[in-house]
């Protein structure tokens, strides 16, 4: 790289950039020395230019740590970074329990987020691991959805797609006889490790949700709808057990005292409880009548019983029945 008053500034924000952070600085010896592995140890370096250079650098917002040491020494340090380390480990986790994210693309995304940091935080987070672990085979169809969904969103349009999924033989089936769904985007949500479409459909004109890996041919239509004021997708989603569809009800269940932080962590910290006997509590909260209600209620035995509405407690007995006749017959 050929030296010069705009290569070596540069180089200088990527030095301070890269090598140091809020436990890691850098002298003004130590600089010349990494600008020489870039320019060549014949490149001659002034400190003073050096010291202008930070002062250019902070003038542009990139502020320059000073920090004086033993016997005067002054160290130099770049620390506003755009993620704070535990932000950065967030994204890395998240993007490692993703199962749908193949691992090349984990390492790609990973090692892009490295370079938000110095290379000496970069070498704390965690790389991506090779477990046992399926992708989505349709990932790559995802990838595009994700965009065009995205856009039809920010740009309120209307999208047009096919919807469907496999049956036993592992064939992609269409649903409505692979008729297009014309659906008003609300929302794209990341929930039980899939992507889902928030939105109206227009036929009906129900708020609905769909799996992005479902979804084939998207495209966006031309026309533009408004979205409704009195819609909120946290509490669509809240309502949504393991995101199946169904009515509205209000429901009460009474719960053992031992899953009190399970209820809470489900509903937030502002649900309705209140206590009900011993070592019982009552919940009472709106929930979408589904087979994924039914199965969450079944998933903690008798340690859940439903009191209201009496449609939701006979669905959960027929079910209790059902698998008890099951294992009876067998």
């Amino acid at each position: 790289m050929e030296l010069n008053s705009n290569t070596r500034l540069l180089k200088l924000r990527d030095t301070l950039f890269e090598e140091t952070d809020e436990f890691h600085e850098l002298s003004m010896d130590e600089i010349v020395e990494k600008m020489k592995l870039t320019f060549g140890p014949e490149a001659s370096f002034d400190p003073r230019t050096i010291k202008r250079d930070m002062e250019i650098l902070e003038d542009t917002g990139f502020e320059v740590i000073k920090n004086t040491g033993r016997y005067g020494k002054v160290f130099y340090s770049f620390q506003d970074r755009v993620f704070e380390t535990y932000q950065l480990r967030l994204i890395n986790d998240a993007l490692l329990s993703a199962k749908f994210i193949t691992e090349k693309e984990k390492k790609e995304l990973i090692e892009k987020t490295k370079q938000l940091t110095s290379k000496h935080i970069a070498k704390t987070l965690p790389d991506p691991m090779l477990f046992s672990q399926s992708a989505n085979d349709d990932y790559q169809l995802v990838k595009l959805s994700i965009d065009h969904v995205h856009r039809a969103i920010s740009e309120r349009k209307v999208l047009h797609y096919q919807y469907g999924k496999y049956n036993m033989k592992k064939e992609f089936e269409y649903h409505r006889d692979g008729s297009t769904y014309e659906v008003e985007p609300y929302a794209l949500i990341w929930q039980n490790d899939f992507y889902y479409l928030i939105g109206r459909f227009k036929e009906t004109d129900e708020m609905r949700h769909y799996r992005l890996d479902r979804m084939r041919n998207i495209r966006l239509s031309e026309e533009r709808f408004q979205r409704r004021q009195d819609f909120n997708t946290q509490d669509y989603v809240n309502q949504s057990f393991h995101m199946f569809a169904g009515e509205n009800v209000w429901m009460k269940i009474e719960f053992d005292q031992s899953l009190i932080n399970v209820v809470l962590d489900r509903f937030g910290h502002d649900v309705s409880i209140q206590p009900s006997g011993d070592h019982r509590f009552l919940l009472s909260t709106k929930a979408k009548m589904s087979t994924g209600l039914v199965n969450w209620i079944l998933t903690w035995g008798r340690k859940a019983k439903v009191l209201s509405p009496e449609s939701l407690a006979e669905e959960v007995k027929e079910e209790i029945e059902a698998m008890y006749e099951r294992y009876k017959s067998e």
